[in-house]
């Protein structure tokens, strides 16, 4: 790795349960970060092989095909809004039809009742979209779209997958859920695989044009980054929320336990593998709140300092269910609750219990995973800015009872883009030569005994239901 930027940008909460970005402000961030990297890395643009994009998958965008102009702010994932709209949907008995055609469950985490919404409240927007003069599009869609002055309209598969949108199978839009939601044709954007030509950049943007050539959703990006192109290899990567993706290679493997059931990568037209992937909406973003609602931390890697002032959870039970539950419940209506608490407990306990929260809710959808899948995990490979947080880690292992290992690079979203992006350009040969990269840092082995991890669970178990259903 030869530089690493990062920044952060606003995001927007005008309502309970809605979520919002700036598409501009998102996409300032993008290029001045890619900028930084670039003039610290001591290279410039000529040096560059490729570039990859990896991104917020269901987040939803909407702009003028002409000018470039947004005409709304983007809708993020976590928002919340069309949960109404998806009730009355599955009413009228399209949610098993959704969940056959994409693999996803009618839930407003994804992008399609996003989109319905904009062009529903937005005054002349459904028109002109039929006429074609607006374009939709997730993140990656609007990058590629600014990086190339306009040229390109186009996603990649695992984007696609997650847009409730496209048939999984047939790897095309479905004109039957594009039925359904009442979404025109002309919105979308063409889909290729994660590794093919996705334009050029504008030569003024790095001072030299760059070759586009791979694109993927953060949670399979990340599945590349950790080399996990082998059927039965999961990986959970903890962020705002956190994702647990397993590899069910060229399977489609249906859940009945309130998994998704993804694209996981595609390497060609038809060179496709198939994941199972459990959301959690609200993990990293719980600490954050720590932070910045309660205000017991002054910084986000405080909090495991602070936990550790406490020698347990003093039975305090946190369960974030900011904007609902994702994976494997899928309650948009629940909301938010700390259990438990005594005139003894403390912001340590509360800590305490953030930090295990993120650990209950994934091995939640692990649990679910296994068994839907009939595949029993050696260890839990992890990434993201949660997996350096080691008291995290430990008691994630201890609730699994399998190790948890966390790789030399834990940004692998971003490792995982470029890999495909190198893939694609001839940097690298093979998927071989990517997978020799992978390097173990951190190995964490469970050692809580089977009774008190029962115990633990028991009472999370209480405390989510405790948080259900209740904005009625």
């Amino acid at each position: 790795m030869l530089a690493l930027a990062q920044r952060e940008f606003t995001q927007y909460f005008p309502q309970p349960g809605w979520v919002e970005h700036d598409p501009e402000a998102l996409w300032q961030s993008q290029y001045l970060t890619a900028l930084d990297a670039l003039r610290s890395s001591g290279t410039d643009a000529r040096d560059i092989a490729a570039i990859g994009i990896t991104n917020q998958r269901e987040t939803t965008l909407l702009w003028d095909r002409t000018t470039g102009t947004p005409v709304s702010n983007a809708i993020v994932w976590q928002d919340r809004r069309t949960a109404s709209m998806c009730r009355e949907l599955g009413g009228r008995g399209f949610a098993q039809s959704v969940t056959a055609l994409s693999g996803l469950v009618l839930d407003p985490y994804f992008s399609a009742t996003k989109l319905a919404w904009l062009l529903d409240r937005i005054e002349g927007a459904r028109e002109r979209a039929t006429r074609g003069e607006l374009a939709f599009g997730t993140v990656d869609t609007w990058l590629i779209w600014k990086l190339t002055g306009g040229q390109r309209h186009l996603t990649d598969v695992t984007n696609a997958s997650r847009t409730m949108l496209f048939d999984i199978h047939r790897l095309a839009w479905s004109d039957e859920l594009l039925s359904v939601f009442n979404v025109p044709r002309a919105l979308l954007p063409d889909v290729l695989p994660c590794t093919a030509d996705f334009g050029t950049t504008q030569p003024e943007l790095f001072g030299s044009p760059v070759r586009i050539c791979g694109v993927a959703g953060d949670q399979q990006a990340a599945l590349v980054g950790q080399a996990g192109f082998t059927r039965g290899l999961a990986k959970n990567t903890y962020g705002t929320g956190s994702f647990v993706m397993l590899n069910t290679g060229e399977t489609l493997v249906r859940s009945t336990r309130g998994l998704l059931t993804t694209i996981a990568f595609a390497f060609g037209p038809r060179d496709v593998r198939y994941a199972l992937e459990g959301s959690v909406f609200v993990t990293g973003a719980a600490i954050q709140w720590l932070r910045d609602g309660l205000r017991i931390i002054d910084r986000t890697e405080d909090v495991e300092a602070l936990a550790r002032e406490a020698e347990d959870n003093g039975g305090v039970y946190f369960v974030p269910a900011f904007t609902g539950l994702g994976a494997p419940y899928w309650d948009p209506h629940a909301r938010g609750t700390i259990s438990g608490i005594t005139r003894g407990t403390t912001r340590a306990h509360i800590a305490r219990a953030a930090l295990e929260a993120v650990a209950f809710q994934s091995t939640d959808v692990i649990a679910a995973m296994e068994q839907d899948s009939g595949v029993q995990l050696a260890e839990l490979r992890v990434d993201g800015g949660g997996s350096t947080n080691k008291l995290s880690m430990q008691f994630q292992a201890d609730l699994l009872g399998v190790p948890v290992v966390r790789p030399f690079i834990t940004e692998t979203t971003a490792l995982g883009a470029a890999y495909l992006a190198g893939l694609q350009s001839g940097y690298w040969s093979s998927l071989d030569a990517v997978a020799e990269h992978w390097r173990e840092d951190a190995r964490f082995v469970p050692s809580m005994p089977a009774e008190q991890r029962a115990a633990k669970l028991q009472q999370w178990h209480r405390a989510v239901q405790r948080s259900r259903n209740w904005a009625q």
